[in-house]
């Protein structure tokens, strides 16, 4: 799903997987970028800049990727084995045939088909964007169209790898990949507008690949789908309140969008249903606190490093953060087994404590002084997993229907 903060997902191991791996894992590489007008560049001490933006090219006409790190949108695969299993009706009776069917249904009927498409206005717009305003809109159109494009390959793949397994759910991966092609594109044609473009193939090729478990690529798929709708619903609502904040029309698209992610994370949602195992033990508990721990932390550290991206489309970063993160938390909270309490004041007043440290690290040059900056970080984390959470989960594994604990 779309959205550059759920895709940072903290990385739990990697490994090269060879044949079942969406793609070979291999060494970092510089991203490239094509840029439509090569003379637009400049040569500064050896390295080639962009005079307009003052971004960093690899060399003449390719744009120089942003490090990738902890907080950087990822490139996931899974043990695919495991996955036909998870899929195959014979080993997983729980599956609910009919209700993949429906879902099934809805993403054929693709209603987005015709909604993304641009008219001239993108470019007059661009145009009128400048200076440091223009570098970090480049920015956050390359962040999302990779975190989208992330969500494409690993979608695609298990579309063709479940097809003998398991027909419906294959097909359901093969429409939702579709949705987050469509969706990188249409991120990579806005990329043209400031004279740019990622080169996704070079992208897929040559990226790092994070392994997780299929349990973990389902927690993580969700809270990525869930977190990217309310992020993206958000900014189209304020954006139409306040139409002279629209700097740009690529957020005019953003209500129809926020209904493909919303539409994958229900797909995860009855994917998870039919695994009892993944949301009703105290593992799960764990393990669902720890991604939300993991996206939220994110998406507010990745938001607070550029909030003036925000503050360019008149959001105030903190607040549409919060914002988004409780309403993320509501919408988990009725399928994860737990959730992080976010409306306890200290869950705040620790995020706010991780962005001064995480600020200081990357001002920090010597081992000494990132080490306590480094176990600041780890210590106000550890505090957040440690809070007291909230009960939760789906009606459907509530015994006592009275019990309040499925509602957040």
């Amino acid at each position: 799903g779309g959205h550059d903060g759920g895709h940072g997902c903290w990385e739990l191991r990697r490994r090269t997987l060879g044949g079942a791996c969406v793609c070979k894992t291999a060494s970092l590489k510089a991203t490239p970028v094509r840029v439509a007008r090569a003379a637009r560049t400049s040569t500064v001490a050896g390295a080639a800049v962009d005079n307009e933006t003052g971004l960093k090219m690899a060399r003449d006409g390719i744009k120089e990727a942003a490090s990738e790190n902890l907080l950087t949108p990822r490139f996931y695969t899974t043990d695919f084995d495991e996955m036909e299993q998870l899929f195959s009706k014979e080993i997983n009776p729980n599956l609910d045939e009919s209700e993949l069917v429906a879902i099934l249904q809805e993403f054929q009927e693709d209603f987005n088909q015709k909604h993304f498409v641009r008219n001239d206005s993108f470019k007059t717009a661009a145009d009128g964007i400048t200076g440091e305003a223009r570098r970090i809109f480049i920015e956050f159109l390359e962040r999302s169209c990779t975190a989208e494009f992330s969500g494409f390959l690993l979608y695609k793949e298990l579309g063709r790898r479940l097809k003998k397994t398991a027909p419906v759910c294959a097909e359901i991966f093969t429409l939702m990949s579709r949705d987050e092609a469509r969706h990188a594109g249409f991120l990579n044609k806005a990329m043209s507008d400031f004279n740019l473009a990622l080169d996704l193939g070079f992208l897929t090729k040559n990226r790092q690949y994070t392994f997780f478990k299929p349990k973990f690529i389902f927690y993580a798929t969700y809270l990525s789908e869930k977190i990217g709708y309310w992020r993206y619903i958000s900014i189209y609502r304020h954006l139409q309140a306040n139409p002279d904040d629209q700097l740009y029309p690529i957020f005019q698209y953003f209500e129809n969008w926020c209904q493909d992610e919303n539409r994958h994370g229900d797909f995860f949602t009855a994917v998870l249903k039919a695994r009892p195992e993944f949301i009703n033990d105290f593992e799960a508990k764990l393990w669902s606190r720890f991604f939300c721990l993991s996206v939220y932390v994110t998406m507010y550290l990745n938001d607070h490093s550029r909030a003036e991206f925000y503050e360019s489309i008149g959001l105030d970063t903190t607040q549409f953060n919060m914002h988004v993160i409780h309403q993320t938390n509501k919408t988990t909270a009725q399928i994860f087994p737990q959730v992080i309490d976010t409306y306890n004041p200290k869950f705040k007043e620790h995020l706010d404590k991780l962005v001064v440290i995480n600020t200081a690290l990357a001002k920090a040059e010597s081992p000494m002084e990132k080490a306590p900056l480094v176990l600041g970080f780890a210590s106000n984390l550890l505090a957040i997993a440690l809070m007291k959470p909230i009960d939760s989960g789906s009606i459907d594994f509530v015994e006592d229907v009275s019990d309040p604990a499925f509602m957040y």
